[in-house]
């Protein structure tokens, strides 16, 4: 039987594309949970993001920075060599639905498999918040809905500038 570690690491993974309440919940919750959370950005460019990693960085860097033991990060790669590397012990999920549960299940299986010293916490969404997905928040908002209460407001200012720079390159 291995030995529990002195402190316990997490990460969070994710595209924070942009960062959501929801996401926010997670990390505030997590912070109380462990020594240390670190919230990683994934660089997956082919997802076409809204914002770069390193804007994404910034915009975490803003709304975290009240958590001490909260740090930002990304990685590309597989998810468990990265927290292998941060020497991470916990995966920090968040569970929205039964379609998120489904797909989460089987990555955390795998990621059992490649690393089984790496255990898995899925976290249940605030129900406040179990709606709200970064994909939603950008098509919502990309069609001139309102999304006050969805994003912190520097995210919310942040996409507004973006979108008006795309509405003026488009005019």
């Amino acid at each position: 039987m291995s030995r529990k570690p002195p402190s316990v690491i997490a990460i969070y993974p994710g595209s924070f594309d942009p960062i959501t309440n929801g996401h926010l919940d997670l990390i505030q919750r997590g912070a109380r949970m462990f020594n240390k959370l670190i919230v990683s950005i994934l660089r997956h460019d082919a997802k076409k993001p809204l914002f770069s990693v390193e804007e994404r960085k910034e915009m975490l860097a803003e709304v975290i920075h009240v958590y001490p033991n909260v740090e930002v990060d990304s990685f590309d790669g597989l998810l468990v060599d990265h927290a292998a590397a941060r020497e991470a012990t916990v995966l920090l999920r968040g569970i929205r639905a039964i379609s998120d549960y489904e797909y989460e299940l089987q990555m955390a299986l795998m990621n059992r498999r490649l690393r089984p010293d790496i255990e898995t916490v899925f976290m249940m969404a605030n129900e406040a918040y179990s709606f709200i997905s970064s994909r939603l928040v950008k098509e919502v908002y990309g069609l001139g809905g309102n999304i006050s209460g969805l994003v912190p407001p520097s995210v919310e200012a942040r996409m507004h500038r973006r979108l008006s720079k795309t509405k003026h390159k488009g005019a």
